[in-house]
C-alpha cells in the first residue's frame, strides 16, 4: 500500500511548535527525506535570523529538498550530506544546533545509540532533540511492526548517551514522540 502524503501522517508545524522552534532558532533535521516535510516549515518558522540544516545520506534526497525550498521561497536552508550512523559523520560543528529532529529514522538504523550520540554532538547544551517514530504495533501504514522501535527502548538508548528525558507525547495516531535535552 502506498504511503499517503506526510502531511496526513505528521503535522510538521505542530511538531516544530512543540519543539520550541521559532524565529532565530537553528534546526537540524537528520535523515530529512526528499519532501523536506519538516525542513521547509522549519525554514519559514526560523526566518532569516535562523538556520535549518537538512541532513541526509542520499544526495538525490538533498537535491529534492533544494528544489522544493527554491519553489517555496524557503531560504535559510543548508543541505548537508552526512551519515548519522557514524560519530562525526555529519559535517556540522559541535554544539551548533538548538533543536535536532530525528523523525522516522531509528527504525531503520542499525545502531540507535550512535545515531543519538551524533544528534547530541550537534545540539547545544540545553538544546532539544526531538525523536518521533512509528509505534511498534501493526498498522495499515508504515514499516512492518517487527522493524519498529519502542519509545521505552529509545529512552534507554538516549539515557545511555547522556540525554535527559523531558517529555513524551503522541504526535499522530501511528507515532510516538519524545523530547530530550542535552545536558
Amino acid at each position: 500500500m502506498p504511503f499517503p502524503s506526510n502531511s496526513i501522517l505528521l503535522d510538521a508545524p505542530a511538531v516544530l511548535a512543540k519543539a520550541g522552534v521559532r524565529a532565530g532558532t537553528i534546526v537540524a533535521d537528520l535523515g530529512c527525506g526528499t519532501s523536506g516535510h519538516f525542513v521547509i516549515p522549519a525554514a519559514h518558522m526560523v526566518g532569516g535570523a535562523g538556520h535549518v540544516y537538512a541532513v541526509d545520506i542520499l544526495k538525490s534526497v538533498l537535491a529534492g529538498v533544494e528544489s522544493r525550498a527554491k519553489l517555496e521561497g524557503a531560504t535559510s536552508i543548508e543541505t548537508v550530506w552526512g551519515n548519522c550512523e557514524l560519530l562525526r559523520g555529519v559535517k556540522i560543528a559541535d554544539n551548533a544546533v538548538d533543536t535536532t529532529l530525528v523523525i522516522n529514522n531509528l527504525y531503520m538504523t542499525k545502531n540507535r545509540q550512535t545515531f543519538l550520540r551524533e544528534a547530541a554532538r550537534l545540539t547545544k547544551v540545553g538544546g532539544k532533540i526531538v525523536v518521533i517514530d512509528w509505534k511498534p504495533v501493526a498498522s495499515p501504514l508504515g514499516p512492518p511492526a517487527e522493524s519498529r522501535v519502542s519509545a521505552d527502548s529509545v529512552k534507554t538508548d538516549a539515557a545511555a548517551v547522556g540525554l535527559k528525558f523531558v517529555e513524551a507525547w503522541d504526535p499522530a495516531p501511528y507515532f510516538w514522540g519524545l523530547i530530550f535535552a542535552k545536558l
